[in-house]
């Protein structure tokens, strides 16, 4: 049933002349998410208080409540289409009173803990690009079927909107921006095994995907207290993001996993100082995938002892600071990090040797983000003692047998092996360990080179190479002229 509305609603969304791609389907399927979420929390907490005997007091008011203005029942419980507004006054309506209303909750919030000021914030970054109000109502309509009342219900909903935000991903310039692939990030987050009291955080983490694996997986942890669902649900995952757009589908996101109020903040997390990190401000476990191939402004390359404009080393050393000593990490990062001979890439390997036991690289095939045309490897380490040994496990497409694409994407079966043999850093045909003593010290090299791979012939050098052509040429006339002297 969910899957068909969602069906019918990208209908809709095709036929809206404000909407042109995958990223307006999704930015506005969130916004109608939210608000018929809210209406459905506010409906239980309403209920849970009268079981109790207290008063409840609505966070929306009456009027712009979704039961009221977008969904109004008659007496049979259907869309009453008599009082339900349609056509340009559904539009004024929303543009005019709704979004400015819903918006200054960020001003009215007690705090940006708190779901009115995520309110205001996602309001306040988004717009309505419905130009016909028609086409909104349709939309309205259809959202209104749906249902956050059991954890059923909203995991059926998280996983279609998973799928929204996997096609928006693939359909833009960078498909590592806004999805990775749910298998790789399960792989980071069975190695790293997060518990229930630990601090999850992702400095960059756009719509939200390794929040909400970790969310599920410690969701699964057996014999949970009330206690240890309540330290989840709120002192658990914290995340970062710069992007409005991406902001928002976290929020959605992580509330469609179950997490009522997400603790998301909206923002450019390399705009802080390295140095004012505090110890109440690191965590236990990071793990994430930050944005590769951006260059940042020369102010923000102050905030870090490693002066770069290459986004992804930024945030790598952000996350080294963030850690707690004994913390965990495990962040996807360009292949060529490993490798690159310039200054600020020698010296970030050198600091993460130093100061953390860089255990474990997964080297990705080139499929892995679909649509992001680049090779990445996954570094796991933990802060607070330097690495003497590094493990390495290549996925290579001749291991899977397959090239992955947009059709053949990889899967948790690709990744089984890995997961397996990581736990003893076993060594096979594609796994091998580094001594940090066989690790260059003025490159801190530490290039995938598969021992058990035969290694290809070196490229000669020019010159030697204008040699032998010279070489043969000389044979070539030697032998034309005893042709010639034969012929005489």
């Amino acid at each position: 049933m969910f899957e068909q509305t969602f069906k019918n609603l990208d209908d809709v969304l095709w036929k809206e002349a404000g909407c042109s791609s995958e990223l307006d389907y999704t930015e506005q399927t969130s916004w109608l998410l939210f608000l018929k979420y809210l209406d459905d929390l506010e409906q239980d907490k309403a209920q849970h208080a009268i079981l109790e005997g207290r008063d409840y007091s609505p966070i929306i008011e009456e009027k712009f409540r979704w039961s009221a203005w977008a969904a109004p029942k008659n007496a049979s419980g259907e869309i009453d289409h008599n009082t339900a507004l349609t056509g340009s006054d559904l539009i004024d309506f929303v543009n005019l009173q709704l979004f400015p209303y819903l918006k200054g909750f960020k001003q009215r919030a007690a705090s940006p803990d708190t779901i009115e000021y995520k309110i205001g914030e996602i309001f306040g970054e988004i717009t309505n690009k419905f130009q016909s109000g028609y086409s909104l109502r349709e939309a309205l309509d259809l959202i209104d079927s749906l249902q956050f009342r059991s954890q059923k219900q909203k995991h059926e909903l998280s996983d279609l909107y998973e799928t929204r935000i996997k096609n928006m991903g693939n359909a833009g310039r960078n498909g590592g921006e806004y999805y990775t692939p749910r298998p790789l990030i399960r792989a980071m987050i069975e190695v790293c095994q997060p518990k229930i009291g630990e601090r999850v955080y992702d400095g960059a983490c756009g719509s939200a995907g390794f929040l909400c694996e970790a969310y599920d997986h410690l969701r699964a942890t057996k014999g949970l207290t009330a206690s240890q669902l309540q330290t989840l649900q709120t002192s658990t995952l914290y995340g970062k993001e710069k992007k409005s757009l991406a902001y928002v589908i976290a929020i959605m996101n992580l509330i469609l996993h179950g997490v009522e109020t997400p603790n998301i903040i909206h923002g450019n997390t390399l705009a802080d100082h390295d140095q004012d990190i505090q110890e109440k401000d690191r965590f236990d476990l990071i793990l994430a995938n930050p944005p590769f191939g951006g260059k940042e402004r020369k102010e923000v390359q102050q905030n870090f002892p490693i002066k770069t404009g290459e986004t992804a080393f930024l945030f790598l050393q952000h996350f080294i600071r963030s850690l707690r000593a004994g913390g965990r990490a495990a962040v996807v990062i360009k292949n060529t990090f490993l490798s690159n001979s310039d200054n600020a890439s020698v010296a970030l390997r050198r600091e993460l040797l130093d100061s953390c036991n860089l255990h474990t690289v997964l080297d990705c095939p080139g499929g892995t983000f679909q649509g992001a045309g680049v090779k990445t490897v996954v570094l796991f380490f933990e802060k607070g003692a330097p690495t003497r040994k590094t493990w390495f496990y290549q996925l290579s497409e001749e291991k899977l047998g397959r090239r992955l694409g947009k059709t053949n994407p990889l899967n948790d079966t690709d990744l089984a092996d890995f997961i397996e043999k990581q736990k003893t850093f076993a060594t096979s045909e594609y796994s091998w360990s580094l001594d940090r003593a066989d690790i260059p010290e003025d490159t801190c090299d530490l290039s995938v080179k598969n021992p058990h791979t035969p290694e290809e012939e070196p490229l000669r050098e020019p010159a030697a190479i204008i040699a032998e052509i010279r070489h043969l040429d000389k044979e070539a006339e030697s032998i034309l002229e005893n042709i010639e002297g034969i012929i005489k």
